[in-house]
């Protein structure tokens, strides 16, 4: 049989250089570059390995563009906010002449149409009196003023004479505070107008001219909190309820005001936690 000299030189010959090329055929140089195999050795050529083709990404669908349903009154507030916030900033960064003198322009503009919205809802309130602030609460002429705190002073005077039937007034003092010396003739005054009766604790056990009968503090005071004096405190004795009224010295019209605020119906839901229940009886 005939042997190629190829063939005999790979059987006689096995070096280890033959069996890693065969092992590993990743990196074969072409058959007639290697004399062991011959000019007339064959192989098959090898595949040529192409780069996988990878799908193309689906391109996303444009949403169709919505259109603006809102009225075309507030694109254009939109667009005129955006465009004065534009040209303010273009003008803080570049001040010059131009950009400084287009901002003014256009917020001269804008300070027109807004005294022009001043004035039609000026007309419309002078023609709607439910809609005229001036005659909603407190009026703002001098002439209004006096009737109106004539017509409030007497409605709360007859609130008090009534409330006088079912509650007491709390004053917290000590003989030593000047202050408590100083409100105690308002106090007496007070409870002699309207006939409240006004129950005086003293807090360091000692009375005041004015009010030479007095309770000594059992511990009420330390039950609401009563840090400072001369302290007020309207209170229902039937249902033991206690509101403050205030601390320090306070007018005869000022008491009468606070009086009507904490007992005006729904008064307590607004600051609930100061008012407590004590039993009085």
């Amino acid at each position: 049989m005939l042997v190629s000299p190829a063939v005999a030189v790979a059987q006689a010959d096995p070096t280890p250089g033959a069996t890693t090329t065969a092992a590993h055929p990743v990196s074969r140089s072409p058959f007639w570059d290697d004399a062991r195999r011959g000019w007339h050795f064959y192989e098959d050529p090898e595949p040529e390995v192409l780069p996988p083709v990878l799908p193309k990404p689906a391109q996303p669908k444009a949403e169709p563009r919505r259109r603006d349903t809102r009225a075309p009154e507030l694109i254009e507030f939109e667009q005129l906010q955006k465009r004065l916030e534009e040209y303010r900033n273009i003008a803080i960064i570049r001040p010059s002449e131009d950009n400084v003198r287009r901002y003014m322009q256009l917020e001269a503009q804008v300070v027109r149409q807004a005294s022009y919205f001043s004035d039609v809802a000026q007309r419309v309130a002078w023609a709607t009196p439910e809609l005229d602030m001036t005659l909603q609460g407190r009026p703002v002429n001098s002439r209004a003023i006096e009737v109106f705190d004539r017509e409030q002073s007497n409605s709360r005077a007859q609130s008090m004479s009534d409330l006088a039937r079912s509650h007491v007034l709390f004053f917290f003092f000590r003989s030593d505070c000047p202050y408590c010396h100083a409100f105690a003739p308002t106090l007496e005054a007070f409870s002699a107008r309207f006939g409240v009766q006004v129950v005086p604790i003293s807090v360091d056990g000692k009375g005041l001219p004015n009010f030479p009968t007095f309770r000594r503090d059992n511990g009420i005071a330390r039950t609401l909190q009563v840090t400072q004096v001369p302290a007020v405190y309207l209170a229902e004795p039937f249902t033991g309820k206690i509101m403050p009224i205030g601390f320090g010295v306070l007018s005869e019209s000022q008491l009468l005001e606070r009086i009507a605020t904490v007992t005006a119906p729904g008064a307590d839901a607004y600051v609930p936690s100061i008012t407590r229940r004590v039993n009085l009886q």
